[in-house]
């Protein structure tokens, strides 16, 4: 496939955002083996924040079907991309809605039944912690400090989104088009800038890798919508969710 990216980055930017071997140890956040990071935290104010973040993906599912290039593929695609994608989309919708939270410490008596429910519950639910908190968090600062326009925001959206790594995908021939156009698209948006040096460079945007990750798709949806379904299947929830309002007109 044609390259878009110098030879100093062979690689591009997107491959580096979807470098699965990328995680969250680029933020330098503290150390997970303290204790204290591990402490299990949930939302300070669920019903405001679970609110948001409901609407931040309902967004991102509309973002989605609002693309002609996303349109174009075949039901079973349009699903497996929705299905692999959400997540990072999501967490930059979240910064692009500028949403911010607070946690506190899960109290005593919800890690007690948390323990004792353990064995019915799936291995990746994994409770939120202090350290992914901060994190995310630490993530949303990141992309805040490149002030992103709506373009950009768009346009990291579409390279994330028309990827040919997604797993189950049949249209390949179509993928590898729309990633393709998807880089050229990020690329030349990035050279537009009048400063090719400034906080716009590939450089700074390496971080956006953590988003894909399985860490990542774990702690939103056990942060932001566990509240929400309380015991119910989230997975099973969500997916029910997001192919609803992608199937609708």
């Amino acid at each position: 496939m044609k390259q878009y990216f110098s030879d100093r980055r062979p690689r591009g930017i997107l491959f580096s955002i979807l470098n699965r071997e990328c995680d969250f140890a680029h933020f330098g956040y503290p150390d997970t083996r303290s204790c204290h990071c591990k402490r299990l935290v949930c939302l300070r104010n669920p019903e405001t924040t679970c609110r948001v973040a409901f609407g931040v993906l309902i967004k991102t599912i509309h973002f989605m079907k609002s693309l002609p290039s996303f349109q174009t593929l075949a039901l079973r695609d349009r699903l497996v991309l929705v299905e692999k994608r959400w997540v990072p989309l999501f967490l930059l919708g979240l910064a692009q809605e500028h949403v911010t939270f607070e946690v506190r410490a899960v109290p005593a008596a919800n890690i007690l039944r948390n323990i004792l429910m353990n064995g019915r519950q799936k291995s990746d639910d994994c409770p939120p912690t202090l350290a992914g908190a901060h994190k995310l968090k630490t993530f949303l600062n990141k992309v805040w400090s490149l002030d992103l326009s709506l373009k950009e925001y768009s346009c990291l959206k579409g390279a994330i989104l028309f990827s040919q790594d997604a797993a189950g995908l049949r249209s390949s021939a179509v993928m590898a088009g729309l990633q393709e156009e998807a880089q050229r698209a990020l690329h030349m948006l990035i050279l537009s800038h009048p400063h090719p040096t400034d906080h716009r460079t590939f450089t700074d945007m390496l971080f956006m890798a953590s988003a894909l990750q399985m860490e990542a798709q774990s702690l939103v949806t056990e942060l932001f919508f566990r509240p929400i379904a309380g015991q119910m299947d989230l997975h099973k929830l969500l997916h029910e969710m997001i192919v609803k309002q992608l199937l609708q007109e």
